[in-house]
Order: C-alpha cells, then sequence, then structure tokens
C-alpha cells in the first residue's frame, strides 16, 4: 500500500469531504480533533461516519480518522462512532506513550470483535511527539502493537507545551529543537520497524518551499508526509514518488546481487555497493509499486 500524501479534512465539513472523490491523495484523515471545534464534536462524529459508511472501498483516498486524544472524555464517543463504518486507520494525537497506544489498540479491537469486523484490520498512526513526555518515552515504540502502522511528528502542540514563541527560526527553518525531535521520531520508527510520515508544511500557499521540504524529508527517508490543503498533494505525491532512473538504478542493483548470490559487495557502473544498497533498492522498489524477488 502506497502511502504518500496524507491529507487532513475538517471532520465537521460535509463539503469538504465529498470533495475527497476526486481528490489524489493516498490517504484523507477525517478530523475529529484540532480542526473541529468542541460544541461541533457530535456532528463531527455523525458526519464522517456517514461519509465513511457511504464511500468506504470507493475509488478516492484510503479514509482514515483523527480521534481526540485518549483520555479525552470524548475518545470513546469517537471510537464508537467510526470503527464500526470500517475506517482504515485511526490517527492518535498526543500519546504520552506507547501504553496510550495499546489502550487504543484494545478499544478498536473490542469494537471490531462487536461489529463483526476483521481482527487487526484497522491500522494505528501514532502523531508520537507532540508532547513532551511523548518524546521522553519515544523508545518504548520498539515494543508496540500489531495495529500500529507507523509514527509521525508535530511540533505545534509540542511548542505549545514548552513555551515557545515560534517553533522556526528566523530564515524559516525548524529550530534544533524540532530537528532533533523529527529525528529521534524518525530514528524510533526505524528501530521499532514501523513506517515514518514527516509532519506538514503549513504556509499552503507555498509550493516551491514545500517542494524543497518534500524532497529533503524524502532523502531522509520518511515515506510520506501530511497535507493541510489539497493544492499541497500533488507535490507531496511527485517528490515521494521515484524517478524512472532511480527505479531502473534499483533493479540493476537488485538484479546485480540475484546474479551473484552469496555474496556481501557488487560493482556497478564502477560503484562497490554492500547490502545496505540492497535494502534501500528494495525499498526504493517496494515504493515504486515493483515487485522484487526475496534476495538473501
Amino acid at each position: 500500500m502506497i502511502r504518500r500524501s496524507w491529507l487532513f479534512v475538517p471532520g465537521d465539513d460535509a463539503h469538504k469531504l465529498e470533495k475527497l472523490t476526486g481528490s489524489q491523495a493516498d490517504v484523507a484523515i477525517l478530523d475529529l480533533e484540532d480542526s473541529v471545534a468542541p460544541d461541533n464534536k457530535a456532528k463531527a462524529r455523525a458526519i464522517c461516519r456517514d461519509y465513511l459508511l457511504a464511500h468506504q472501498g470507493a475509488c478516492g483516498p484510503e479514509l482514515w480518522v483523527r480521534i481526540n486524544p485518549r483520555g479525552a472524555e470524548m475518545v470513546r464517543e469517537d471510537l464508537a462512532a467510526v470503527i464500526p463504518a470500517g475506517p482504515s486507520g485511526v490517527v492518535l494525537p498526543k500519546p504520552d506513550s506507547v501504553a496510550d497506544v495499546r489502550q487504543i489498540d484494545a478499544l478498536v479491537a473490542g469494537l471490531e470483535q462487536d461489529h463483526n469486523l476483521e481482527s487487526g484490520a484497522i491500522q494505528l498512526l501514532a502523531i508520537a511527539t507532540e508532547t513532551a513526555l511523548g518524546v521522553a518515552n519515544l523508545s518504548g515504540y520498539i515494543d508496540s502493537p500489531d495495529r500500529l502502522w507507523g509514527l509521525t511528528w508535530g511540533a505545534e502542540d509540542l511548542s505549545a507545551e514548552l513555551g515557545a514563541t515560534s517553533n522556526r527560526t528566523p530564515e524559516g527553518s525548524f529550530s534544533a529543537t524540532y530537528q532533533t525531535v523529527r529525528s529521534l521520531c524518525q530514528l524510533a520508527a526505524a528501530a521499532a520497524q514501523l513506517n515514518v510520515i514527516d509532519t506538514v508544511y503549513s504556509d499552503y500557499r507555498d509550493l516551491d518551499g514545500l517542494r524543497q521540504y518534500a524532497a529533503s524529508a524524502r532523502r531522509d527517508g520518511f515515506s510520506g508526509m501530511m497535507a493541510v490543503h489539497p493544492a499541497q498533494v500533488p507535490v507531496i505525491n511527485e517528490a515521494f514518488t521515484p524517478t524512472a532512473d532511480e527505479v531502473a538504478f534499483a533493479k540493476q542493483v537488485v538484479d546485480a546481487f540475484e546474479r551473484h548470490s552469496g555474496t556481501g559487495v557488487v560493482s556497478i557502473e564502477g560503484r562497490m555497493l554492500d547490502r545496505p544498497h540492497l535494502v534501500q533498492a528494495m525499498r526504493l522498489l517496494e515504493t515504486a509499486g515493483e515487485t522484487t524477488g526475496a534476495t538473501k
């Protein structure tokens, strides 16, 4: 499953949800949290439930739901409303540790059983760095439930908790604290063998800046990126789609190792490549939707 672009859509805005039918986003996140005012939570749940029932499995993006944080009074109501409608996944904001993820996992599992849904089919994505405690506990994700598909990170809630007036430098890049948090999230995901998605680029009008940021995210090893506006989706998809030259070279690498089974090093175009290069090549081909042999 290719999940490059993750587009947030307010869960209480039926008009915006209906526009998803023609969206190029790989994943649409129906949001019950930050984009929905407290008085609109019940309305948003009903709208999201109805939309899921009408559109799940149809052409268009995969449909996920961002619920309210674990511990909030409405989180059980969020899950009770949307899980029976069978979303592809649930985005969990503000976990303080993997223990919070396990609690959501248990609630989802119970609802799957109650509504005769396939066990484990609904996946989880944790926004793992929105609290200082969450950052401190990132290493705990190495022991996470099978339902957890990946991690992503966020800077806005964290900067509020830290009392920062901004999370960016005067030049516009993330300041040192948030660059560190981004790296820690990526390392935690890699250690736990989870996917890792980069955070939003908040200035949706600056597509050139987004293009540069998304290209950097892919170089750094992120597999996709969040979007706050539909205009960002094509830019993100392009940035996280391997080029034809990249695919061709990755195939060369895999073919070379298959021809020289048992060797640890091969030579291609004057370059000596070892097993880590093979792993990178196979991951790139998987991202591109190409199949490879199981090279040992």
